[in-house]
């Protein structure tokens, strides 16, 4: 049985003895090593990071359990969180599995459909605010300052705590850390809490060096690149669409004290990087986490010497997250044919005998 990221970490975990060891399985994801696209960017050792195998299908799992642990812990009545869909279904998730009520703000048309549908059938309540993700988090931030509720997104440190642990992962895993991590930046707690946890794990002796974080915005919601925040942010890539991030400072530490950079990548490289990974390596991710990718594919193109680093790309969320984008991008021609041996014969240019 699964024993869950407080019951595998708890000595590096918040966690007291009044703390309730929960789970939903979360944690201990596949960290895969690449063939095709490897050997394409002149023969890395590069490693995805499989955090689409969590539970709700996402790394937001890891965080929300042990938020939601300390909430129970605190006797809170309730969670509430905004989201672009991520954050929403794992809270949503967790609260129904360990009977706490659930409130997500959303903002209209920037929620993926397939993580709209998990917070639905959590049994959230869904509330979707007319406007940005920024706009609903200002308001749930000022909503727990006057009810007895909980905020769970990643500006409670209790999620950075837990999102930590796939650091630990990585190292448990290579048996150090990697030379660089390249991952998402939207709200920019991950790659806050990927450096924290790094740091951690070599303070304890169980890592010698530690990596390079290299994290990527998209394009058109870059307001870490920008040096300023952005008021209509806009990218296929939903699940980082946040044009001023709660972990800002935080993220740039990481980067800084890391020597490591925060860049963009715009929704074209996005989406290449979104199926080949699909078609290269046999995985499907949601389009913020083709970021990670995308961004490493472009230092590449821009001359990094990279050969014969170890790089590991954090893959954040599932594919079927959002089903509505594969559906409109997937190149793969589909073919109708009649119940014949023959048609399909002649469909595959097999001749028939």
């Amino acid at each position: 049985m699964p024993k869950g990221v407080i019951k595998r970490y708890s000595q590096y975990l918040p966690v007291t003895e009044k703390t309730p060891e929960i789970t939903l399985g979360e944690g201990d994801t596949p960290l895969v090593r690449s063939t095709r696209l490897a050997a394409e960017m002149g023969g890395l050792e590069l490693y995805f990071k499989l955090e689409g195998c969590n539970p709700t299908g996402s790394f937001k799992d890891r965080g929300m359990v042990v938020a939601v642990a300390k909430a129970l812990e605190e006797g809170s009545r309730g969670i509430i969180c905004a989201s672009t869909g991520n954050t929403s279904a794992a809270a949503a998730a967790y609260g129904a599995r360990f009977d706490v009520p659930v409130t997500v703000l959303v903002p209209k048309g920037n929620v993926a459909a397939g993580k709209l549908a998990q917070a639905r059938a959590y049994g959230a309540r869904v509330l979707v605010v007319n406007g940005n993700f920024d706009q609903a988090l200002t308001m749930v931030r000022t909503l727990v300052e006057r009810h007895p509720i909980t905020l769970v997104n990643s500006v409670n440190p209790n999620r950075l705590e837990g999102q930590k642990t796939a650091a630990f992962e990585v190292v448990d895993e290579l048996g150090d850390s990697p030379d660089y991590v390249c991952i998402p930046v939207g709200n920019a707690g991950n790659i806050t809490a990927y450096w924290k946890g790094f740091v951690e794990y070599k303070g304890k002796g169980k890592a010698r060096s530690l990596p390079r974080m290299m994290g990527f915005q998209a394009e058109g919601a870059a307001p870490i690149v920008q040096g300023r925040p952005v008021e209509n942010p806009s990218t296929v890539a939903s699940a980082i669409r946040i044009g001023n991030p709660a972990s800002w400072q935080a993220a740039i530490k990481a980067r800084d004290d890391s020597g490591g950079i925060i860049d963009s990548v715009n929704d074209d490289e996005i989406l290449e990087a979104y199926h080949k990974l699909a078609a290269s390596e046999g995985i499907f991710c949601e389009p913020a986490s083709a970021a990670s990718v995308a961004g490493l594919m472009k230092l590449y193109r821009a001359g990094w010497e990279l050969k014969g680093s170890r790089i590991v790309c954090i893959i954040t969320g599932s594919g079927l997250k959002d089903p509505d984008l594969a559906a409109r991008s997937i190149r793969s021609e589909m073919i109708e044919v009649s119940p014949r041996l023959e048609e399909v014969e002649a469909a595959l240019l097999i001749p028939s005998a």
